[in-house]
């Protein structure tokens, strides 16, 4: 019996690495593992769907799920998801600041985040999924509301960047591209904006000179301290259950912040054999 060809595009995480070196396999299927970046795994898969399987941003895909809806029916969405989370971060490392142009107090970290009120902030992507996260943390648990920040978006290190997919605003978010040539970094170090929303480090911070750093100082405090306690022992875990709270918040911040329509219920993201099995 032949075996049917499968490409696999995602990271290079430990948790994974088993299918990538051949360790574990799928049964009846050739899987080629492609190890790439997100970034370029989530372009290409959503403008060229060049691969069978990848990695997806969850913004992403609530958003191309709520357009397919609008436009006619979720039988047209582009992807179907399984709930399988490889890659998860807490995203209090991912804020980053001009220390000139806000030098918050790093003692008190409302304090510090507060200060993003009026700031202008710049982001590669205003749908990523980890500035949904920085978006919603913040406005609920800092008192930074999503209208109070002035966005600019771009490359972070080189220019050029867009959003992957189109995306509807209304006019109360303050959102326009950076200027042509220019990258996000370069313009955090120089104070021609005042943060960052970033899941990746920018080049100006990770030289460890100049004026950049990160907003909250003790950001394993911030993230870490009461982990365990607060989701578990198991708190990277998989299926529909064990995550439904993360996922009920995050389709909530994204919905308050406009990249989709209504949140939905997490049972209906997920192909729907996932959500049970065979008992003997």
């Amino acid at each position: 019996m032949s075996l049917l060809p499968i490409t696999l595009a995602c990271g290079p995480y430990d948790r994974t690495r088993a299918l990538a070196d051949g360790r574990v396999k799928v049964a009846g299927a050739d899987l080629r593992y492609l190890t790439l970046d997100p970034e370029e795994i989530f372009f290409r898969m959503v403008t060229h769907g060049e691969f069978d399987v990848s990695e997806m941003s969850l913004a992403t895909y609530l958003i191309t799920r709520d357009q397919a809806r609008d436009n006619g029916g979720g039988a047209g969405a582009p992807f179907v998801a399984i709930p399988v989370f490889p890659s998860r971060m807490f995203r209090h490392t991912s804020v980053y600041v001009n220390r000139d142009r806000l030098p918050g107090t790093d003692g008190d970290p409302a304090a510090t985040a507060g200060a993003l009120t009026g700031a202008t902030v710049g982001l590669a992507e205003y749908q990523l999924t980890a500035n949904v996260w920085i978006r919603g943390i913040l406005a609920e648990h800092y008192g930074v509301p999503l209208e109070s920040v002035r966005y600019r978006t771009g490359g972070l290190n080189s220019p050029g960047r867009h959003e992957k997919i189109a995306i509807s605003l209304p006019p109360s978010i303050d959102i326009a591209p950076i200027p042509p040539g220019r990258t996000l970094s370069d313009m955090l170090a120089a104070g021609e904006i005042d943060a960052l929303y970033s899941p990746r480090a920018p080049r100006s911070f990770a030289t460890g000179t100049g004026s950049v750093r990160r907003l909250f100082a003790d950001t394993r405090a911030e993230e870490y301290e009461r982990a365990v306690a607060t989701m578990g022992a198991d708190y990277w875990s998989y299926g529909l259950e064990p995550n439904r709270h993360v996922l009920s918040t995050f389709a909530r911040y994204a919905a308050s912040q406009h990249l989709i329509g209504q949140a939905p219920d997490p049972a209906g993201l997920f192909a729907p054999e996932t959500g049970e099995e065979f008992v003997i």
